[in-house]
């Protein structure tokens, strides 16, 4: 499926714009359903745990997901645009 790019542009402007968690939650609560979130929520604590160095089956068994949704994880962390690695650096600060 084929964004358009000025669309792409004020979805990335308007994330961009988010200054507080307070602000994060209400965006989110409204962009996604409780499902997405959850989502989104699982692939974040998965690529914490491969930042980390956590085998990939003691992540299935903790999170309870599979080993393909782990696998598919670990290579956005090592081939992706570097947006997880950049944000895992950044909010250790």
């Amino acid at each position: 499926m084929s964004v358009p790019s000025q669309q792409l542009k004020e979805l990335y402007q308007l994330l961009s714009s988010v200054e507080s968690e307070e602000e994060a939650k209400m965006l989110l609560d409204d962009l996604f359903t409780p499902q997405e979130v959850a989502s989104l929520c699982e692939r974040w604590q998965l690529i914490q745990e491969l930042h980390k160095g956590t085998p990939q089956r003691d992540i299935a068994k903790k999170l309870g997901v599979s080993i393909s949704k782990i696998t598919r994880g670990s290579r956005m962390l090592q081939f992706g645009s570097g947006g997880f690695t950049y944000f895992l650096k950044k909010l250790k600060k």
